[in-house]
This record gives C-alpha cells, sequence and structure tokens, in this order.
C-alpha cells in the first residue's frame, strides 16, 4: 500500500479566608508545574531531485517578556520568588510551514514561559481569528512552553494556580499574548519558499533522571531496549529558502530548564534560552541580541524526570549523596536534598548546560541532509480528561479520574524543594494535613480516593470548584504532521519511559496505515498545562511526578489511545470526521490580583530619576564587572504601559565618527539588571555588565532607561548615564 507521503474579589475572599491552605500550597516548590568562533556552513546541497521550494516557510520572534518586578515566578511555586529584574528577555518564536497551492498550514511556536494554560491559548486563538479569519485555527496552531521557571506567573484561569501566582494577572497575561500573536504575525509575512531538513544526535553531559526509582519500576525488558534512563536524543529541524539561505530551525530535547534555582529573581529563558541566544547571534551576525531574521527555538518535550543538575543530588548540610527513593537526608529531611551542577553556581550551569545544547543544535544544522517532503495535515481534539474510557486490551477498561494531587506533590523534588515533612514516595496520607485539608476543604469523595489508588489525595482539586474550578477537566489533544514529520503536542510533562510509549504508540499507528517511516516528536507543555504524566509502573511508587499525574494511574494509558485515534485520523484522511469534543471554558475574569498597586515613585531629595548613586570605577579588564547604580522607578511603569522597551544599553564611543554604539541591551546574556525597592515609593536599580572575552579595548558607558509615575499624572520616561571607563587589553 502507497504512503500519503510519497509524494474584595473573590479571589481575595479565597486567599484571605483560607490562611492555612496558602501555607500548605506555598511548600510545594513546583507546584505550578508542578504546581522551571566565527563558523558559515555552506548552503545545504539541492535534493537529489532537483526539487525546491516545497513548502512556504516564515519565521518570526517577538518578545514577551511582560513584567519583571514585583510578580511571581512561574515554575517553584516558591511564594518568596518574585521577579526583581532582568538576565535576558523571553521570547515567542513562531514558524509557519504552508502548502503553496493550498491553504493547508502549520504554525509551531515554541514560547519562553513555564507552560501554556488554557487561558492563554483562548485569548491567542481568538486574536488569531479575528485577524486572519479561519486560516489559523486550533487545530494546526501548536503552543509550547520551554518550561523556563523565571518567567512571569499570572496567565491562568483554574484556581490552584492562582495561589502562588496572586491571581490572574493581566499585564503579565496580555505580554505573553501580545507576544505570541505579533511573532506569528512576523513568520505569516516572512512566509517564502523553502525546504526542511531534519537531523537528529546524541546530547552528552546535560541531563540527569531526577527519579530513578521510579524509572526502575518499568518492566526490566522495557528499560533494556534503552541505553539511558533520560532520552539523550535531539531532534532538529531546520528551516532554508529555496537558494540554501538560512531561516531558522527547531530543536526539540527533553531537560528542564532549572539551572536558574529557586532563589533567583532575575527573569530569564534559562538554558535552552540560552541555547536560542548562541545560535541565533551567530546567525544575525551584527544584530543585538532579539534582532534579526534567523529564529532559533529550542523546545521542550518529554522533560517530565529530566534535570540539567548533573552533579546530582545531595545533603547541602552535610554533603552526603540523598539519591535515595524518598530524596531524604538524615539530617533535615527532604528540605536539604538538592541537586546542583555542573557549574559553580546558577549563572555558569546555565551557561553550560545552554552551551552544550546549542552545540549539538550547530553540529546538525551544519549537517542536516535528510529532507523532509510531503503534505500537511493536522487533527486536534478536546477531552474530557477526567472521564476517559480507556480499553487496555479485549477484556478489560479502565478509566481516568476527576483532578487530584497527592502527598508527594507537595515534597517538590531535587530541583525545588517542599517544606515542612512532605517526602517523596508517600503511599499513605498523612493525619495532621489531612484534618487541615477535611476541614478546610472538605474531604475528598471515596470514588476519587479509590480512582487514584495508590495515590494518597492531599488535594481533590476536581471536586474544588469555589471560585472557579481549581483543575482543567478539558483538554487538547493535537497533531500536526510535516510530510513525514510527527509533532505530537501534549499537554503537560511526560516523564521519560512516557514519552518513548506514546512516541511508539504514534509510529505504530501511522505503520500500519501504509504511512510507514515517521519522525515522531514530542512537543512538551502545549496548549493547556496538567502537569505530569507517568507511567502505570512510576505511578505505584507516588515520587513527586506520580503525585503529580492528577487524572489518576491510568492518564497515559488514556493519552496512548487518544493520539492513536489522532495519528489513525491523518493516516487514513479522516480527520475531518474526527468529533471536536467539548470546548472548554473561558471564564469571566478580568483582574484578580493581589499583587501590590503600582504606587507613585519618588527620589531621595535633591535626586532626580537616572541620577547615578554609585559610579563605575574608570577602568576595567576583560573578566570583571562593571556596575552603575542608579536612582530608579518602578519597572512595572515601562512593561505595562510600552510596548517594547530596553532597560539598559552598553555603548562603546567609536574615534573615526565621533558616536556612540550600542553593544549590549538587557537582552545580552552578559548583562544583568536588578531593581531594589525602597521605602516610600523609592527605589534603585543596578546594572552590571560581565565583562566577555574578545571584547575590544576602549572607551564605554551605561545607560539606564525607565519610566516614572506621579500622581494625576502621565508615565514619564527617563534616562540615566554612566561616567565613561576604559576597558583595557591588560
Amino acid at each position: 500500500m502507497c504512503s500519503r507521503f510519497q509524494a474584595c474579589t473573590p479571589f481575595e475572599k479565597v486567599v484571605l479566608t483560607l490562611p492555612p491552605l496558602v501555607l500548605l500550597v506555598c511548600v510545594a516548590p513546583n507546584l505550578l508545574f508542578i504546581l522551571i568562533i566565527d563558523y558559515d556552513p555552506p548552503p545545504t546541497q539541492k535534493p537529489s531531485n532537483g526539487v525546491s521550494g516545497d513548502y512556504l516557510l516564515g519565521a518570526g520572534r517577538a518578545d514577551c517578556t511582560g513584567p519583571v518586578a514585583e510578580i511571581p515566578l512561574m515554575g517553584y511555586a516558591n511564594p518568596d520568588q518574585v521577579g526583581g529584574g532582568l538576565l535576558t528577555r523571553l521570547y515567542s518564536r513562531a514558524f509557519i510551514v504552508a502548502e503553496p497551492d493550498s491553504s493547508k498550514r502549520v504554525v509551531f511556536v515554541s514560547i519562553d514561559i513555564g507552560m501554556v494554560s488554557q487561558r492563554l491559548r483562548l485569548e491567542v486563538l481568538k486574536e488569531l481569528k479575528s485577524k486572519y479569519g479561519e486560516l489559523y485555527r486550533q487545530d494546526n496552531v501548536i503552543l509550547s512552553g520551554t518550561h523556563t521557571h523565571s518567567g512571569p506567573g499570572g496567565y491562568f484561569q483554574y484556581t490552584l494556580f492562582w495561589i502562588t501566582s496572586k491571581g490572574l494577572i493581566k499585564p503579565s497575561l496580555n505580554a505573553i499574548v501580545k507576544g505570541i500573536v505579533k511573532s506569528i504575525d512576523i513568520a505569516h509575512q516572512n512566509l517564502k519558499r523553502g525546504r526542511l531538513f531534519i537531523n537528529r544526535g546524541i546530547v552528552e553531559n546535560s541531563q540527569i533522571n531526577r527519579s530513578p526509582y521510579s524509572y526502575l519500576q518499568n518492566p526490566a525488558s522495557e528499560q533494556s531496549r534503552y541505553s539511558s534512563n533520560t532520552d539523550k536524543e535531539m531532534v532538529m529541524l531546520k528551516m532554508v529558502d529555496e537558494n540554501g539561505h538560512d531561516l531558522g530551525l527547531i530543536s526539540w530535547f527533553a531537560v528542564h530548564p532549572v539551572s536558574m534555582n529557586n532563589t533567583n529573581h532575575l527573569v530569564n529563558s534559562d538554558n535552552v534560552g540560552y541555547a536560542s541566544l548562541l545560535f541565533e547571534q551567530e546567525k544575525n551576525k551584527g544584530m543585538l541580541p532579539g534582532e534579526g531574521s534567523f529564529v532559533a527555538a529550542f523546545a521542550s518535550s518529554n522533560l517530565g524526570d529530566v534535570s540539567p543538575n548533573t552533579k546530582g543530588p545531595f545533603c547541602v548540610n552535610t554533603g552526603e549523596s540523598c539519591d535515595n527513593p524518598q530524596s531524604t537526608c538524615p539530617v533535615g529531611g527532604a528540605a536539604m536534598c538538592m541537586a546542583m551542577g555542573p557549574g559553580t553556581d546558577m549563572f555558569d550551569s546555565t551557561r553550560i548546560i545552554g552551551q552544550n545544547i546549542y552545540s549539538k543544535a550547530k553540529e546538525l544544522y551544519a549537517n542536516a541532509s535528510q529532507e523532509i517532503t510531503g503534505p500537511l495535515s493536522s487533527a486536534h481534539q478536546w477531552v474530557n480528561m477526567s472521564d476517559v474510557q480507556v480499553e487496555l486490551n479485549a477484556t478489560h477498561t479502565v478509566k481516568t479520574c476527576k483532578p487530584a494531587l497527592g502527598h508527594s506533590f507537595a515534597a517538590g523534588t531535587i530541583d525545588g524543594v517542599g517544606a515542612f515533612n512532605f517526602t517523596q514516595g508517600s503511599v499513605e496520607g498523612d493525619p495532621f494535613w489531612d484534618h487541615i485539608r477535611d476541614q478546610l476543604l472538605g474531604e475528598p469523595s471515596n470514588e476519587t480516593k479509590a480512582c487514584h489508588e495508590p495515590k494518597p489525595v492531599l488535594f481533590s482539586t476536581g471536586e474544588m470548584t469555589w471560585p472557579h474550578p481549581w483543575h482543567p477537566d478539558i483538554v487538547d489533544v493535537q497533531i500536526a504532521t510535516i510530510g513525514s514529520l510527527a509533532i505530537v503536542a501534549v499537554p503537560g510533562e511526560f516523564t521519560t519511559m512516557s514519552g518513548r510509549r506514546l512516541r511508539e504508540a504514534v509510529k505504530r499507528e501511522f505503520d500500519s496505515h501504509g504511512t510507514a517511516g515517521m519522525d515522531v516528536v514530542i512537543a512538551g507543555l502545549c496548549n493547556v498545562y496538567t502537569h505530569y504524566i507517568t507511567t502505570y509502573e512510576e505511578y505505584q511508587v507516588q515520587r513527586y511526578e506520580a503525585a503529580s499525574t492528577i487524572y489518576g494511574p491510568h492518564t497515559l494509558s488514556a493519552y496512548l489511545q487518544l493520539y492513536r485515534g489522532l495519528a489513525r485520523a491523518i493516516a487514513t484522511n479522516t480527520v475531518q470526521d474526527l468529533p471536536s469534543g467539548p470546548e472548554p471554558p473561558f471564564f469571566n475574569i478580568t483582574s484578580l490580583t493581589l499583587v501590590p498597586v503600582v504606587i507613585p515613585d519618588r527620589t531621595p531629595v535633591n535626586k532626580t530619576f537616572g541620577d547615578v548613586l554609585q559610579e563605575v570605577r574608570q577602568q576595567y579588564r576583560v573578566g570583571e564587572v562593571a556596575e552603575v547604580t542608579f536612582v530608579s522607578a518602578n519597572p512595572r511603569n515601562s512593561a505595562e504601559n510600552m510596548t517594547e522597551h530596553n532597560f539598559l544599553t552598553v555603548e562603546t564611543y567609536v574615534n573615526v565618527s565621533g558616536k556612540w554604539q550600542v553593544v549590549r541591551n538587557d537582552a545580552s546574556w552578559d548583562t544583568r539588571f536588578y531593581w531594589t525597592k525602597g521605602s516610600s515609593g523609592q527605589s534603585n536599580a543596578t546594572i552590571e555588565w560581565h565583562i566577555p572575552s574578545g571584547t575590544e579595548p576602549g572607551i564605554y558607558r551605561i545607560r539606564y532607561f525607565g519610566h516614572y509615575k506621579k500622581i494625576l499624572k502621565p508615565i514619564n520616561p527617563f534616562e540615566g548615564i554612566s561616567s565613561t571607563f576604559e576597558i583595557t587589553s591588560l
């Protein structure tokens, strides 16, 4: 058979009336996610059949950073981890593949955020429909979060995610929506004939399995098929125009972007974002970060149990290993067990892991020769994941459960630990916390308890509906195919073995319907966030990932069944017969938040905004840090009122022209913007430039840009300039 690929708001009330609940939920550090040399390769050779320009291709990038101060960061669910400045900007990177002779299109967007929320996706689809009609829809648009744990939160409509995000924060939501739509607009405008190539390779020294005890519960025969307990393979999709000129790339690789730990307060895109920055800087020569037409996305995959902290877990108080089933230490318990590395600090670790990922992608990009050809297709359904009947075999049927989180959810992980006496691997409840839960929220129903066994239910979120449901029931499942490439968009964090089973199931389904040889990749954290998805075997030992598998022990089996159905529909050209399923709700929420309002800004006596409080030195060498502190205003004035904004530039004086040239901005890896809030509306901004190797000797200065707010007056811009300083070659 031939293959078709040939040829006192309600929110304030809930928080203020349930303080013990807030305390309990906030100890789960991954709560919400839970819930963290010049080289120019030659143009790719023409394919052997001489055909060029098989697709229309477009790539676009847009800023989606949002507020960098006072907004809780999304990832570790640490109530003390709020934004206090900027390390690197966050971007939405969009890619459009279209058939030249039809309206068939596939859009893949990788966004530097913790995960895509249902509210975010619905808002984006609404904007796209108003602009493009039915061209970009829920079935052919994939939105995928990179899973950085250092981006602003506050863009969810389900109650659970409000607790540590302090509600629905419209400036944060709006910045992400606007950035995603703008990146798609740019990709749409840039469409041109081009070709796609795929390549794969192994990335070493960049990941460990953070729940190896869970992984070992999988059948030995299954484990024996793999050389590692993590997926080390990177899949890279290369895009060039019909003349072989570079357009962009998408890389899928399984690793948590949690090199920046839960003590960090600088908004940034973590290790995968640094890889994007490196690749885009190489291809967009002479451009500042965020500029240039080449777009490089390092997207998430089945990263559920994969950590970049390669030194592994050890007791921070004693130095001994805590690589045990409960991840606990003899002194201090689970709260002392943390993983770090490979660098000397979190900045160094981010750099090392990002460099590793970038280096492999660069190699794969240069050598990509397998061309992707064939038609485009996409299939999507909304599914009530709290009630899916799963046929395990001809005689056994099981079902999924209403959402619930187990006790080990509150323990966190070795990348971000919990508190109190919660530990991973809890298969029994704790009477103390269960009693508090029962008094405040009510006891989970017997049905929910039985459905989730052996998970001891801590929060029966599927039975909690005030002021809005605490977890989603309606979930997106989606596959898009580009010739022989199938992108499986999953709504959460699949563990290593879960992802392997999903890829195999989808590939077998395509094979059995005459479409052999499909390359199947998993795109993680897409469209709606539903925490984790473990295998049935991993679920039995209830480490963090299993306790956070919210639809029960048969969640993975349900997804395998659903995604096989999508693959079958694509392979048999029956997508039009798929039921669309129940549409997700869109709650009528305006802005429910406990984030403090921005008060009018004030300056010290005899000072104005932008004045220098602490000057730079007169001279620096490569490897040193140039630092200057200014009289500041709240950065939220800039993020919430300006479409695009730079907080800083580093500039060098050009003798020939007699002008200053910008060499760094606030998206650069080696600049850091720290904001320190004082009293009565006063604040300071400190800018650091970690002078990198290769910096030309010369005269430099640092500029700071902000906006201040006064009572009954519009927001006004201001700037500050440091004294000049010299960088010497000695």
